[in-house]
C-alpha cells in the first residue's frame, strides 16, 4: 500500500497527548519483543533515582525538583535532564543496579532481546573509572539474564557535541571490549552542534574491528542529517529518523534499501520533536514500506514501557495485531545478533 492509499485508510480518533487509559492489550503482552534504542542512563526511575541521591549524601530530596526532570518542554530540555540524571551515578554498584533493574522490568514486558545504549562518552568526560564501571554492567547484565531470561547487549553512545576526539575515544573502549557483548557503537546528542563529518574516522576504525554501526539522526535535525548518516558513517539502522518524511527521495531510499528505523514515538511527542502525537509519521512509514522497529528510547523519562509504544501504535495509529506481530519480527530481524540467533528468536511467534 502506497502513501496516498493509506491516507484513505479509516483511523481511531488519535488523544491529545501520549497518555493511554487502558493497560497494553492481552495481544501486545503476550508478543514476544526486542528492543534496539534504549538508553540504561534513561531507563532510571524516580524512586531509584532518590535512592541513589540518598547513596551519595545528597538529601533530602526535593520531589518536585526531581519531578520536573522527568517532564520536558523541548529536545535541550530533555539533555539537561539525562545531565542532571546521569550525575548521581557516581560509582560502578550504581551501574549494576541500574542494568539489573531495567532487566527486571524488560522482562516484565515479555521484552526477550535488547540492545541497550551505554553512556561511556558521558562517563569518559566526567573521568569516571571506565574499566570498573564496565565490569559492574556486566555484573548486571550476567544477573539479569540469569533471573530473567533477557538477553541484552551494548551500543557505546558516543555524544556528538563533544565532538570528534571524544567520539574516538568511545571507539577505543568499544574495542577493548567488543568481546563482552559489546556489538556496536552509536552517537546521541545534540545534531546540530555535532554533525555527522566529525565522526567519519572513529566509524571505519569502529567497522573495521568488526563493530556494527547506528546512528541517532533526524531526530532534532532536518533529512540531511539522516542522508549523513547512510552516506558519511554508513549507519546500518538509523535512531528515530523523524525527519526523513520531509524528504521523500529519502523515504524512498530507505524503503528500498530497508535500512533498519528505530522508531520512538512518545520520546519525539515528549522532547517536542514532533508537535503534535497525530504528526508523527510512524504508519506513514509502515505503509511505505520502512523497515521499522518501536523503542521506549528512555523509559523512565519519559514514562513509557514498550508495550506501551505497541498499544500506542495500535490505538493512535491503527495498528492491527497482524501488523504489530510485523513490527515484532522486525526487532528480531534487525537487531546485531548473529543469525542463528535471530532464527532462534524468531521461533517465538
Amino acid at each position: 500500500m502506497n502513501a496516498d492509499q493509506s491516507a484513505h485508510k479509516a483511523r481511531p480518533s488519535i488523544p491529545s497527548a501520549t497518555a493511554l487509559d487502558h493497560p497494553a492489550s492481552i495481544f501486545i503482552q503476550a508478543l514476544p519483543k526486542a528492543e534496539l534504542h534504549l538508553h540504561l542512563e534513561g531507563s532510571i526511575e524516580a524512586e531509584t533515582l532518590g535512592q541513589l541521591i540518598e547513596r551519595h549524601g545528597g538529601g533530602p530530596i526535593d520531589w518536585p525538583r526531581m519531578a520536573r526532570l522527568y517532564n520536558h518542554r523541548s529536545f535541550t530540555d530533555f539533555l539537561m535532564a539525562f545531565r542532571a540524571i546521569t550525575h548521581w551515578l557516581r560509582d560502578p554498584d550504581d551501574y549494576e543496579i541500574i542494568t539489573y533493574n531495567l532487566i527486571r522490568r524488560l522482562a516484565s514486558e515479555n521484552v526477550v532481546h535488547a540492545e541497550v545504549y551505554v553512556s561511556v562518552g558521558v562517563m569518559l568526560w566526567r573521568n569516571q573509572p571506565f574499566a570498573e564501571i564496565f565490569d559492574a554492567l556486566e555484573r548486571g547484565r550476567k544477573r539479569g539474564e540469569r533471573d530473567f531470561g533477557v538477553s541484552v547487549n551494548w551500543i557505546f553512545d558516543a555524544v556528538r557535541h563533544f565532538g570528534a576526539e571524544a567520539g574516538e575515544r568511545v571507539v577505543d573502549e568499544a574495542i577493548r571490549y567488543r568481546d563482552r557483548n559489546v556489538v556496536a557503537i552509536g552517537i546521541g546528542g545534540d545534531e546540530r552542534i555535532g554533525p555527522a563529518e566529525w565522526f567519519v574516522d572513529a566509524y571505519r576504525r569502529a567497522a573495521d574491528h568488526g563493530l556494527r554501526l547506528t546512528a541517532h539522526a533526524g531526530e532534532s535535525s532536518g533529512p540531511e542529517s539522516i542522508i549523513a548518516a547512510l552516506d558519511q558513517l554508513h549507519a546500518e539502522r538509523i535512531g528515530h529518523g523523524l525527519t526523513a518524511i520531509q524528504d521523500p527521495a529519502l523515504l524512498q531510499r530507505l524503503a528500498e534499501q530497508q535500512v533498519a528505523v528505530e522508531i520512538c514515538i512518545s520520546s519525539n511527542v515528549r522532547t517536542g520533536c514532533c508537535a503534535k502525537l497525530e504528526e508523527h509519521p510512524v504508519r506513514r512509514y509502515f505503509d511505505a514500506g520502512l523497515n521499522i522497529v518501536l523503542n521506549t528510547d528512555d523509559p523512565a523519562m519519559f514514562q513509557t514501557t514498550l508495550s506501551r509504544e505497541y498499544q500506542i501504535a495500535q490505538d493512535c495509529f491503527g495498528f492491527s495485531d497482524e501488523e504489530l506481530g510485523q513490527l515484532a519480527r522486525n526487532s528480531f530481524r534487525a537487531s546485531f545478533l548473529p543469525e542463528q540467533g535471530k532464527r532462534e528468536l524468531l521461533t517465538r511467534f
